[in-house]
């Protein structure tokens, strides 16, 4: 078996060996990342491979899975304007983060910890428990007051247990890391575990295929903990130093304007959160992240992209939702809120050097995150 790689702490340097079970950095308690080096280049000859996001495995930490749902490989249409649905909510628990879920799972595995433990606020919750129950790992999933019913229900039908913390998102996830102390646990953290995100890059791998080794020139992502988002970014560095893409894309990031911390900070040039967002509802609860703990890398995975932040109203929201349904495409509404942005004048704000020299816009993509089935229609 493939050795497993070291973590460590993009903030302070501090490193964690890959047998250690340790969630965070032990000095500043930051979100960690990963020591490896992929080799990309056999991306250029992918006949034959499995029909999966394991097609790719020479760029993951990971190899020789055992618990694959078949995840990946999703459908990529057009919507109209120029811009393309990545349908991720097509996969095996109806989110992407199946993606990240399985490398999780798969860690886990080799770690063998007594308990895993995860903090959501619905979708990866309902991953890593699916990822468990394959694996036949036992999981306790933290979550919110008020989460919605769907999600609850999936997640106990995967079997695992389910603690409802009295509070929001944030008192979740601050209750699932106080457990996550505890000897023999493994916390399944889709923020602050690297191995999740090497999972998500695979959605610009699957584009990048799709285009026929070209990438599209903006990618519109919903955030809250920005693991999609910086996931995209992992890959597209991976591709562009493997030679494989000579532009990056444009990396627009989308916030529910009701909770924006990440939006608020670049609106104020900062490298960092600035102040306190306080939760508040909106449709978007998926992404309705009050303090992300990768702020700083999501900040400036944009800016480097040449990318923006956009935020958008529920009423945006709720009329993408029911817009991408007129096209047959069902989407929960914190899936919805990318195709808000686009549909919303997206293009004309692009900078004339994302213009196609034939005066035309250029691909934009918008991934389909979540399926409509987890939350239902938005309320009017």
């Amino acid at each position: 078996m493939t050795p497993l790689p070291d973590s460590f702490c993009p903030a302070d340097g501090t490193r964690v060996t890959a047998e250690s079970l340790a969630w965070c950095c032990p000095a500043c308690r930051g979100p960690l990342d990963l020591d490896f080096a992929p080799i990309p280049a056999p991306l250029k000859s992918l006949g034959g491979r499995v029909n999966s996001l394991w097609r790719y495995v020479e760029t993951l930490p990971l190899a020789a899975p055992t618990v694959s749902l078949g995840e990946g490989r999703t459908p990529l249409v057009e919507l109209r304007d120029g811009i393309c649905a990545k349908l991720d909510f097509l996969m095996p628990t109806l989110s992407f983060k199946d993606r990240g879920a399985v490398l999780l799972a798969e860690l886990a595995l080799r770690l063998e910890p007594r308990q895993v433990l995860a903090d959501s606020s619905g979708n990866a919750g309902t991953s890593i428990a699916a990822y468990c129950a394959r694996a036949g790992l036992p999981c306790t999933v933290y979550l919110p007051g008020g989460i919605s019913a769907r999600k609850l229900e999936q997640i106990d039908a995967h079997g695992a247990r389910v603690q409802v913390v009295d509070g929001d998102r944030e008192a979740a996830a601050q209750a699932a890391r106080q457990a996550a102390d505890e000897p023999g646990v493994f916390y399944a953290s889709h923020a602050f575990n690297p191995y999740f995100l090497h999972g998500t890059k695979t959605c610009v791998h699957e584009l990048w295929e799709d285009f026929g080794g070209r990438l599209p020139d903006v990618l519109v992502l919903p955030v809250g903990n920005g693991t999609l988002l910086l996931g995209a970014a992992l890959a597209v560095a991976e591709l562009y130093a493997a030679g494989l893409i000579d532009r990056r894309p444009a990396l627009y990031a989308v916030q529910a304007a009701a909770v924006a911390p990440l939006a608020h900070a670049w609106e104020e040039g900062a490298e960092d959160l600035v102040g306190v967002t306080p939760a508040a509802p909106t449709f978007a609860e998926g992404i309705a992240i009050p303090r992300p703990p990768r702020a700083r890398q999501i900040l400036r995975a944009v800016r480097d992209s040449g990318g923006r932040f956009l935020t958008v109203t529920d009423d945006q929201i709720r009329h993408a939702q029911l817009d991408l349904a007129s096209q047959g495409l069902y989407v929960e509404t914190s899936a919805a809120a990318g195709w808000a942005a686009a549909r919303e004048g997206l293009l004309e704000s692009l900078p004339q050097s994302r213009l196609r020299s034939n005066g035309g816009i250029a691909p934009v993509v918008v991934p389909l995150c979540g399926a409509g089935l987890k939350t239902g229609l938005a309320a009017t």
